[in-house]
């Protein structure tokens, strides 16, 4: 996560964030949504693929780097093309509408269930792990509890934007307390002369032979880890002074990360042997039991504690994506409309909820790393490339920042070796990968290419909407006041105007003293079928 913003949240001013209009709690969304379950997951997957603890250590401060330049790419395209959305908006406005949906199309469908459905199994890992000390807990208990945790955090944002702003406040800390933990330890033992496996010549010793495929595999692993250094792209109309703030957040933020990442896995190796983090599910587990004792059980509940919280985190940004899509035309308006009174984005967070489960049928945590991983880079290569040809296509456009051509060449070299390899080694998890993203092609067509549908076709969707709102209690947001006049600070927090949209769709937002979201136009209401 973007750690200035929780540092120097005075200097990071957001205006409607996400949901809701709380500045209080961007410095803490933005703290759980790059250090997340990844640290905890993601060590055993890179160790095991890079086949050494040396260039386990080197892969995980190379993602980093990497890390960090796509990030000053992005940054660069953050402040030139200033719309919310991220890469999505980035790659319509380069190449077009199809390119755009297919990056809409896959996030929808795959990246964020994904995620989730990591996220959730990790939750699910560490908290049934105290129950099975000698063995790997079953996987029927691992996919129901993760799917209970899912369905409750669901029904929770669906509830309250408040219940689950505070949610995320509390298991913060979880997250902070384990790293914590897990680096003090480290550095003891280091001080007490536990670094065997740190000795260059121990460090390097293969645990199987080095494979060029696996080593692309460690690095989609270890950019797991890494996912949401992007976040801030998805919401770059709410940031006041990008221009500044931006570059601030990658400089500071993404070094750091970096930091704690390569010193939590010097940590685990100076507590347990490759063969042990390697043959655990649970690696905080394992380093809690090595090292703490009678307090062991301190890990367990830290870990899980912080991965609840990341589910929550992960439902509660997403809907962000779905509205910059269903602004565009590019998803049905109904996933981006909010409870009335609530608001809540429901039917958003329903249908994530539901992809999430599908995605739970597999309890594989490395496999579902690689599917997701595999997508995500494809994506934020096409992205970064969009930089290049848009200084080709509009050389005289306004750049506040503006970054050397060598740093997207390095990342685009980086980018074609990653995924040649990954397709090399995975091609099974890869080409499905591909295969779903292309099946939007169809959809595209269908959806968005094909204007002139039937009046019918037509009038049987408005009819689903229709239906979709008085079942949820959704309507669309729009920007603006009943006279036309707008006012960004008191705008409900989706803003941006559906152009021919009808008024049964359509209301304003307001805040009282108390920070409630009421509801000014209820026309909607008496003109819904």
């Amino acid at each position: 996560a973007f750690l200035i913003f929780y540092q120097t949240g005075k200097n990071t001013e957001t205006k409607n964030f996400i949901i809701y209009n709380l500045y209080t709690n961007v410095q803490r969304f933005g703290v759980s949504n790059i250090i997340g379950s990844g640290i905890f997951v993601s060590p055993k997957g890179v160790l095991e693929n890079s086949s050494s603890v040396g260039l386990a250590l080197i892969v995980w401060t190379l993602t980093g780097v990497i890390t960090a330049i796509s990030a000053l790419c992005y940054a660069e395209l953050g402040v030139t093309i200033p719309k919310s959305g991220g890469d999505y908006s980035y790659v319509k406005d380069i190449f077009g509408g199809l390119a755009g949906f297919l990056r809409l199309w896959i996030a929808v469908l795959v990246i964020y269930p994904t995620n989730q459905a990591v996220i959730a199994l990790t939750f699910a890992n560490y908290a049934l792990q105290p129950l099975f000390p000698s063995c790997f807990p079953p996987e029927r208990a691992l996919g129901l509890l993760a799917a209970v945790c899912l369905l409750l955090l669901t029904w929770i944002n669906c509830f309250s934007v408040r219940w689950a702003t505070r949610v995320q406040d509390v298991f913060t800390t979880g997250k902070l307390l384990a790293l914590f933990l897990i680096i003090i330890m480290g550095i003891v033992q280091i001080c007490q002369g536990n670094f065997y496996w740190l000795e260059p010549e121990h460090a390097f010793h293969p645990l199987q032979p080095y494979d060029v495929g696996r080593i692309a595999l460690a690095f989609l692993q270890g950019s797991f880890a890494y996912a949401g250094w992007n976040f801030l792209n998805y919401v770059t109309e709410e940031l006041i002074d990008p221009y500044r703030n931006l570059p601030r957040a990658i400089f500071i933020s993404v070094p750091l990360v970096t930091f704690v990442y390569v010193f939590a896995n010097i940590a685990y190796i100076t507590a347990m042997s490759p063969q042990e983090l390697i043959a655990s599910n649970a690696v905080a587990v394992t380093f809690g039991e090595k090292l703490l004792g009678v307090m062991s059980w301190i890990m367990p509940i830290s870990v899980a504690l912080s991965t609840f919280g990341g589910v929550n985190g992960s439902l509660f940004t997403s809907s962000r994506l779905f509205f910059a899509g269903a602004r565009e035309g590019h998803l049905p308006r109904l996933l981006a409309m909010i409870h009335v009174n609530r608001c809540t984005p429901i039917p958003a967070l329903l249908f994530t909820c539901l992809s999430t489960l599908l995605m739970l049928c597999t309890s594989d945590i490395y496999t579902l790393i690689n599917y997701v991983g595999f997508i995500n880079y494809l994506f934020y290569g096409v992205t970064v490339a969009g930089q290049i040809v848009l200084r080709i296509k509009e050389p005289d456009i306004h750049r506040p920042i503006k970054v050397s051509l060598a740093w997207p060449v390095i990342f685009l070299i980086f980018w074609a070796f990653l995924l040649i390899f990954s397709l090399y080694s995975e091609p099974v998890v890869c080409c499905i990968g591909l295969a779903i993203m292309l099946s939007g092609v169809p959809v595209y067509l269908f959806g968005i290419y094909w204007e002139n549908k039937p009046e019918n076709f037509n009038s049987f969707v408005a009819k689903l909407t229709h239906l979709g709102q008085k079942l949820f209690m959704v309507v669309y947001p729009t920007e603006g006041s009943e006279d036309g006049n707008e006012d960004k600070d008191e705008s409900c927090p989706f803003f941006g105007k559906q152009t021919g949209s009808s008024p049964s769709a359509q209301y304003c937002l307001s805040k009282n003293r108390v920070g409630r979201v009421q509801l000014l136009n209820k026309q909607w209401i008496n003109e819904c079928p």
